[in-house]
């Protein structure tokens, strides 16, 4: 193994390429590949290390609450009625590129954020931009942004991202602010996907906004191109492990 080589493939930040190359020195007659055979397993090696290296910066990035959470590992308990179908539909992250908003609803513990997470993470897998934010969070941001006038250049942050996921939606009724949502759900309305998780059912959100005209105005953008899963039960997800059989 020439140690000129390795020093180069370092200094060049080809880690995939420097493996695959020191892997061939330990391999039985590697003298019996062709050169092609060779350069080529490097670069497929240097792909997949870049490849993988993106997907772990794109899961670090969303900040999602739980970054383990999958679709494989979603447990469908008898009493919580889930929609696998849809889950797994919505795993294709189709919804995403049809602009589609997605809404969670189920009580607390039902396993409204694993599900959220679960999608965050497939979405990250396809190499799309996730955000994950709870609703109060992203309030105080927006809030911080007209203080520190950069209102603008934050919206744009929420904007461009290909899925946005915000948590403990109307978790407190939302009339005070119902502009700052007008505004991001205008900038992704038909364009990126959007899921929302929240304890209440949607026929209760024209209320906890406000009511009236701008209550209209994001309940439109947020159902008119919609899915809803509905989580069944009362029971706190962390309680009911290993009580209930999976179906």
């Amino acid at each position: 193994m020439n140690k000129d080589t390795i020093e180069k493939l370092t200094k060049l930040r080809l880690p995939g390429m420097l493996h695959a190359y020191q892997e061939q020195s330990k391999m039985d007659k590697v003298e019996d590949l062709t050169f092609e055979q060779r350069l080529t397993l490097m670069v497929d090696a240097e792909i997949d290390s870049r490849h993988n290296h993106m997907i772990e910066r794109l899961i670090k990035n969303a900040q999602l609450s739980d970054k383990k959470a999958s679709i494989e590992g979603s447990t469908y308990y008898a009493d919580r009625q889930m929609n696998k179908d849809l889950i797994e539909e919505l795993s294709s992250n189709e919804y995403i590129e049809q602009g589609l908003t997605i809404h969670i609803v189920g009580a607390t513990g039902s396993g409204k954020t694993y599900l959220a997470c679960a999608l965050g993470n497939a979405a990250c897998l396809a190499e799309k931009k996730v955000m994950y934010i709870r609703l109060p969070d992203l309030l105080t941001d927006l809030a911080l942004g007209r203080e520190q006038v950069n209102y603008k250049k934050i919206l744009k942050r929420y904007e461009k991202v290909d899925l946005l996921i915000i948590d403990e939606w109307l978790l407190i009724p939302a009339n005070d602010i119902a502009q700052h949502i007008l505004e991001i759900v205008e900038r992704r309305y038909g364009k990126k996907g959007t899921i929302f998780c929240s304890q209440f059912t949607t026929d209760s959100w024209h209320q906890r906004l406000g009511g009236g005209a701008l209550a209209d105005a994001i309940l439109d953008r947020i159902l008119s191109k919609s899915k809803t899963i509905q989580i069944q039960g009362d029971r706190s997800m962390r309680n009911q492990q290993k009580k209930i059989p999976v179906i």
